[in-house]
């Protein structure tokens, strides 16, 4: 059917400097969690970024649900797709005003019950303490950051959630508990989840589908059961072992 992300001949190359992609095409439905896999400087991020636009790419579409973003208008674009970045503004905004940001794209000339609700249900989703809704950003840790970000990018209501290495600043029970949150949303909703992860054993216990950029390219793309010790030497140039423990893949690098 038409609910799925489709990227044709996505090729991107920042200026005068060689190419970053080389012709990347993947697809994925509805219901989806896309880790992008690979090393450092191979254009994870750049990816992510050219599949709202923030970058223009050179040639190649991006149709999200039959309707190709390359060519709509900023605007357009924030109502169908929301993006979480790696940086948090340390902005002197409250928690509560933060997530009201998420439904600017859609707001017509003022902020109505609706929009009102979508916000109160997406900090309530989130795990946000009613308590906490007018600390100001600047003054919260980390961890409850990402939580107001994630809260501000479901209420967007998107149909694409893009998550650039959201764990990143992370302790360890707030990276599970991001990701998790992250999987549910997307199962829920029936939205497509794109995320740039580092560690490779996080995005196979949340993602159910995988991109390896190598080269500039797409070394591979499909299932994240697929995913073999060959594949993991290629792209990372590391001997490892795949294990099932509890019905889960653990990848050991000798």
């Amino acid at each position: 059917g038409n609910n799925m992300l489709e990227v044709k001949n996505l090729s991107f190359a920042y200026k005068n400097n060689k190419e970053i992609l080389n012709n990347i095409s993947f697809n994925i439905d509805n219901g989806d969690f896309l880790a992008i896999l690979g090393n450092n400087g191979v254009g994870k991020s750049t990816l992510l970024k050219c599949l709202n636009n923030i970058l223009k790419v050179d040639k190649g579409s991006v149709i999200l649900n039959s309707q190709d973003l390359i060519k709509m208008k900023t605007f357009e674009i924030a109502k169908k797709v929301a993006l979480v970045g790696q940086n948090i503004p340390s902005l002197d905004i409250s928690v509560r005003d933060m997530v009201m940001l998420g439904r600017k794209p859609h707001m017509k000339w003022k902020f109505t019950e609706e929009d009102d609700r979508i916000v109160e249900d997406a900090m309530e989703r989130i795990g946000i303490d009613k308590d906490m809704h007018s600390n100001f950003i600047s003054n919260i840790s980390g961890g409850e950051c990402q939580k107001v970000v994630l809260a501000r990018a479901l209420a967007q209501s998107p149909e694409l959630l893009l998550l650039d290495e959201p764990t990143s600043s992370l302790d360890i029970k707030n990276q599970y508990l991001v990701l998790n949150l992250v999987k549910d949303l997307i199962k829920e909703k029936n939205i497509i989840g794109i995320v740039v992860i580092h560690d490779i054993n996080l995005a196979i216990k949340y993602c159910n589908k995988v991109l390896f950029l190598k080269d500039s390219q797409v070394y591979f793309s499909g299932n994240v059961q697929d995913i073999n010790g060959q594949m993991i030497y290629d792209v990372y140039d590391v001997k490892s072992s795949i294990h099932e423990i509890k019905d889960q893949k653990i990848i050991l690098v000798d």
